[in-house]
């Protein structure tokens, strides 16, 4: 077997990989779960109980079972953590987007998390945004951060509600970065039917909208949808999304953008 020991992000990404066996499968043996990731049984019971303790996960008698989707989606924690390359690529495509001076509208989907860090050496902006993350990640930075309130959704370390979207009626921004949880056939969905419509809202407050959403959220579907991409101007995604669902993207008149990861180079 492969030793355990290893860097904290090494582990990390380990159990990452051991949440989406589980996720995939909904409930393993975890000796399976050990041998599929060369590691120990013992390394296996650590891995697990830190995503119990993390609430990524049910640990049982001998078996890890997962969450329901709409508990993966909102996990903040698995989220940020998940395909920190894909989002660290998008962030250098989104970027291009803004200019000193420019008044930002950031929602609270981890995908911006490594957007909101480089905003920080951009000078004269403004950034509102309904994610407490986001706010945390731009302190210190010479950058006016506003954050708008409401009712506040642990799981996502945001707020969301009529308060926020009367807030954002009263906003003109420069430009929004906006992300889905799910897009199927050029639609939009979401779990929460108040991050939907405070999504919505967000895209009503900007002279130009931009859509970031990685391979892994297209072809899906959630409870609450909320209209089409065409709303927006701009789609950046990675190259492993498929042609067939950016199709009806450019159908609606949106231009996409896709970042190979394996380059970080933007294309066309």
């Amino acid at each position: 077997m492969r030793a355990s020991r290893g860097s904290e992000a090494e582990v990390e990404e380990r159990r990452q990989a051991v949440l989406r066996h589980v996720a995939e499968e909904g409930e393993i043996r975890i000796t399976d779960l050990a041998e599929r990731m060369r590691v120990s049984v013992m390394t296996m019971h650590r891995d697990l109980d830190n995503l119990h303790e993390r609430q990524l996960l049910r640990k049982g008698r001998g078996v890890a079972t997962a969450f329901s989707d709409v508990t993966m989606e909102s996990a903040l924690r698995f989220r940020e953590n998940a395909n920190a390359a894909l989002k660290t690529a998008l962030a250098d495509a989104l970027a291009e987007e803004v200019s000193p001076g420019d008044t930002v509208l950031l929602d609270c989907g981890s995908t911006l998390f490594p957007l909101a860090r480089r905003l920080t050496s951009v000078e004269g902006l403004r950034v509102i945004t309904n994610s407490l993350r986001v706010t945390a990640l731009m302190a210190g930075s010479a950058a006016e951060v506003t954050l708008l309130g409401d009712r506040y959704y642990e799981d996502f370390e945001s707020c969301a509600g009529p308060q926020s979207r009367r807030q954002l009626q009263d906003i003109r921004a420069t430009v929004a970065f906006v992300t889905a949880t799910s897009v199927r056939d050029g639609r939009l969905y979401h779990p929460v039917r108040e991050y939907a419509e405070t999504k919505r809202a967000y895209l009503q407050a900007a002279d130009r909208a931009v859509l970031a959403v990685d391979h892994s959220k297209f072809g899906r579907t959630a409870t609450y949808p909320y209209g089409d991409v065409g709303g927006y101007d701009l789609l950046v995604t990675d190259s492993d999304t498929p042609e067939r669902e950016l199709k009806p993207v450019r159908d609606l008149g949106v231009e996409v953008r896709t970042v190979d990861v394996r380059t970080d180079a933007s294309q066309s």
